[in-house]
């Protein structure tokens, strides 16, 4: 039961972020780099906040609970490999998304995801039943027959730059099955990634100098923006993945990899609710063949 919970409450944050960086970037109220660099800081601030507290009332408890395990707790301070992945997923997600539309990134990104994520399984032994392989086949084509309608021919390098975040996002959540603090875990690998922020600030800069945007504080940053990526940053990415984090243990690598396929469809709905946008057949159908797929494969084993 905790697994669902914990597994629906992050898909639902996923796509709240894609929901935010779609408002955010394809409305120009701010830029990529700018967007990437307000994400990190705001969730990193989150959780330093979060994970003080979490930290002060464990050392309370230490003379009342099991020592050796909250002390295990605090030592969990995530890793380099993981704020590095999420460093390259971040800004190479922000980047292609502005280069692509929401069909072609999301194919791009989720199949990405679904070949490291599931590679790794394999990898690892996690062997698949029949019903499951025919599940799986079933949500990747409900997937695509959602997302196909608005894909076009992506530019060669925003489509490497999608698969490479859809790649490092695989190598993260993969990451978090070792995760003994799924909080604390989070929020050291978003405080590694700051050291990424002078460079991207450098490179942003450098960029925007070359189209024409001489004054970034005033002509490229809206306070729409600031706040969208505040949102993403805070809430979507910080306690987002600390829950996602909080879930990869209790799931195998590759049923973290298909429940990934439900994020379009929530993120759908997310725009049908928040922005108005229309409902159509094609998503209903894909939906339910998406989700019934998605279901089977949770619910199947492999029978040795």
């Amino acid at each position: 039961m905790k697994a669902i919970v914990y597994t629906t409450i992050a898909l639902i944050a996923f796509a709240a972020n894609s929901l935010f960086c779609r408002m955010a970037l394809a409305e120009g109220y701010i830029d990529a780099w700018s967007f990437t660099v307000i994400r990190l800081l705001s969730a990193t601030v989150c959780l330093v906040f979060i994970m003080t507290i979490h930290a002060y009332k464990l050392q309370r408890q230490v003379l009342a609970s099991d020592k050796p395990s909250v002390d295990a707790i605090l030592n969990d301070k995530g890793s380099w490999l993981s704020s590095v992945s999420l460093v390259i997923y971040a800004l190479c997600f922000s980047i292609a998304y502005v280069e692509l539309n929401t069909g072609t990134g999301a194919l791009i990104l989720s199949s990405a995801v679904q070949i490291t994520m599931i590679g790794w399984g394999i990898y690892k032994k996690e062997q698949l039943s029949a019903v499951q392989w025919l599940a799986f086949i079933v949500a990747v084509a409900g997937f695509v027959y959602l997302m196909l309608p608005s894909a076009a021919v992506p530019s060669p390098n925003a489509a490497a730059l999608m698969a490479l975040s859809g790649a490092a996002w695989g190598v993260y959540s993969i990451r978090g099955k070792s995760c003994i603090s799924p909080l604390r875990a989070t929020g050291f690998n978003f405080v590694r990634s700051l050291v990424a922020v002078p460079i991207l600030l450098l490179v942003g800069l450098m960029y925007l100098d070359e189209i024409g945007l001489k004054n970034i504080s005033l002509e490229s940053i809206t306070s729409e923006g600031i706040l969208l990526a505040c949102a993403s940053g805070a809430i979507a990415s910080g306690l987002g993945y600390s829950i996602w984090y909080t879930a990869m243990p209790l799931l195998k690598t590759t049923q973290a990899a298909i429940v990934q396929l439900c994020v379009p469809v929530i993120a759908t709905v997310l725009g049908v609710i928040f922005l108005s946008e229309q409902l159509t057949l094609n998503f209903l159908i894909a939906s339910i063949v998406i989700l019934g797929a998605v279901l089977v494969f949770m619910l199947n084993k492999k029978t040795v």
